[in-house]
């Protein structure tokens, strides 16, 4: 599932051009019978943030009051919350959660903490835009003991629902080890999770893109 070129910008507004044309066609009567699959929740894990870090905003690469930015290699991500019938979700609060560079996530319970990246945020969020996208600057995750590559999502709809799942690494060979990503029994869940990171230094020098998009059961 990985891939070798490099994505330009061009490419990248050509296929969210191609993704809108996809959702619209998706809104119309003769797809009434064919709504769209719900991305697969999963768990939150024990890492979810016992309180929100100072700096929390959607760049978890730079964390204020920091010279240096993250270790590890930078990710571009993005993508949009949509329903089942291809409609954005303009009111959606995207969260993301992940371990740094070292393995290593910030939170009171989590392992070695003398040890963690203090330029690497490790918690971010962001309110989606009236087309329903968001965007995330962070890091390629990266494994530790026990855990593929990975990283938390958490969707909050004021008054209606909060869904949490995981993004994984398309590629990434200790993806069929993991215990929660072989729990995906359905190949389609596995697609729906599963990310092919791209080289994007039309971005930024060195960097990779990422889209991953969420399907609501709304």
């Amino acid at each position: 599932m990985e891939c070798a070129k490099r994505v330009s910008r061009r490419e990248m507004v050509a296929t969210g051009a191609a993704f809108t044309l996809t959702a619209l066609a998706k809104v119309s009567p003769a797809s009434a019978l064919s709504p769209l699959r719900p991305t697969p929740a999963q768990t939150e894990g024990p890492f979810y943030p016992t309180a929100l870090p100072d700096d929390h905003d959607n760049d978890l690469v730079r964390v204020r009051g920091q010279a240096a930015q993250a270790l590890g290699t930078i990710l571009h991500l993005e993508g949009r919350v949509l329903d089942r019938w291809g409609r954005p979700v303009p009111e959606a609060l995207v969260e993301i959660w992940q371990c740094d560079a070292h393995g290593i996530y910030r939170h009171p319970r989590a392992p070695h903490q003398e040890l963690a990246d203090p330029g690497f945020q490790g918690y971010g969020r962001t309110l989606v835009d009236q087309k329903g996208g968001y965007r995330f600057r962070t890091i390629r995750p990266v494994p530790y003991p026990g855990r593929t590559p990975h990283i938390h999502f958490a969707v909050l709809i004021p008054r209606r629902m909060r869904f949490i799942t995981q993004m994984y690494v398309a590629g990434e060979p200790l993806n069929e080890r993991d215990f929660l990503y072989r729990s995906l029994r359905d190949p389609r869940d596995r697609t729906a999770l599963t990310v092919t990171l791209l080289p994007a230094d039309t971005l930024e020098p060195g960097a990779l893109f990422g889209r991953f998009d969420l399907i609501l059961d709304l």
